[in-house]
């Protein structure tokens, strides 16, 4: 298990949003690739990158940002955000340094396309299933579909995904503890690697995936505002 600090973009910024509301926009610095440089002299072995303008927009709308970060970095990123087109996606694995794509609105509508992406990028894209009220939520989690995020990840068993990025929304961003129950039953329901994302506000909450099996835990709001150090994140689960 590791630790995956995240650098949200939007215009530009190193933001967070709270539940995912772009009206809900905390501006931490005016360089993402500042802010990804130091997580990653603070130790972090995988960084999570996401273009919040692009999941709306449906588009790479911040990708000269994303680029310079990954061309500054030695440490592997994932990068999630409006990626819903074999070129967007070709375009983000052709970057250094980019471990993995994250597709999330184009996973959900067009399973085509991620069976041609996993089939030639073996490895190198994972699904994000972000959940409302335990349904997925799709393009920018603005709209939420009537599909439910254990039958999506289900639904991904054979597809070659390399992981899945499981994000319970209405922790997102709230400081307000992980939804490790749910996490835990979706990493037990399928064979597909789980990284758990959202709510976490401090290291009780880390060790509370002690025991869980997910391949990582991204972490975002509690960096930036202190509540929690990513050293002590990292040392807290390499004692799991």
């Amino acid at each position: 298990m590791i630790i995956i600090p995240a650098v949200d973009i939007k215009d530009g910024k190193c933001v967070r949003l709270t539940q995912g509301r772009m009206d809900a926009v905390t501006v931490y610095a005016d360089s993402p690739v500042d802010m990804a440089i130091k997580w990653e002299s603070l130790g972090a072995e995988l960084i999570h990158l996401v273009d919040l303008d692009g999941a709306i927009a449906g588009n790479t709308k911040n990708f000269s940002v994303i680029k310079n970060i990954t061309s500054a970095l030695k440490t592997p990123v994932q990068i999630g955000g409006g990626i819903r087109d074999i070129e967007s996606a070709e375009k983000y694995l052709n970057l250094p340094n980019v471990k993995r794509i994250i597709m999330g609105t184009a996973a959900h509508k067009d399973k085509n396309m991620l069976l041609r992406l996993t089939n030639k990028y073996p490895g190198r894209v994972a699904v994000g299933v972000d959940a409302k009220d335990g349904f997925v939520a799709i393009n920018g989690w603005v709209t939420v579909t009537e599909e439910k995020a254990s039958d999506l990840a289900k639904s991904l068993e054979s597809s070659g995904t390399a992981c899945i990025i499981y994000t319970d929304i209405a922790r997102d961003g709230m400081l307000k503890g992980p939804n490790v129950t749910a996490t835990k039953e979706l990493a037990q329901s399928i064979k597909i690697p789980v990284v758990a994302s959202g709510g976490v506000s401090s290291i009780n909450d880390i060790k509370a995936y002690a025991g869980v099996n997910v391949e990582g835990i991204i972490i975002g709001k509690a960096l930036y505002s202190g509540g929690l150090d990513l050293r002590e994140a990292i040392k807290t689960v390499a004692g799991f």
